[in-house]
């Protein structure tokens, strides 16, 4: 695997990392309400549902992770897939800037992966 592909894909892990610690541990503090323009009672009210949001985005950490350490294209491709759909539905639903943070840099390595070849 190219050191680009791996390089973007690692910081595809890394802010879903982020957001596992956001959506899991900060949630309902000044530092998750900034994040997510959340109001305190909102916060409190939805602090499980966001655990479990934050769950999922770190299955999608633990995949892109094991892919790079497999060195298997084919599964990076799918996790990355996975990542930049997630940000495609966020942005419509959500937010515009999730867009930006993880549709963009998940396309990116995407297309690094695929420059670059899909050795298997």
């Amino acid at each position: 695997m190219h050191t680009l592909t791996i390089a973007l894909a690692l910081i595809v892990c890394l802010i879903h990392v982020y957001i596992v610690v956001l959506e899991m541990l900060w949630w309902d503090t000044p530092k998750g309400h900034k994040a997510f323009g959340l109001k305190p009672d909102f916060a409190k009210a939805t602090k499980v549902l966001a655990a479990n949001q934050g769950l999922y985005n770190g299955f999608l950490a633990a995949g892109i992770a094991w892919a790079l350490w497999r060195v298997d294209s084919p599964a990076l491709a799918f996790f990355l897939g996975c990542v930049a759909v997630a940000g495609l539905y966020g942005a419509a639903t959500s937010s515009k800037k999730i867009l930006f943070i993880q549709t963009v840099p998940a396309t990116a390595a995407l297309l690094a992966l695929y420059v670059f070849g899909l050795p298997v």
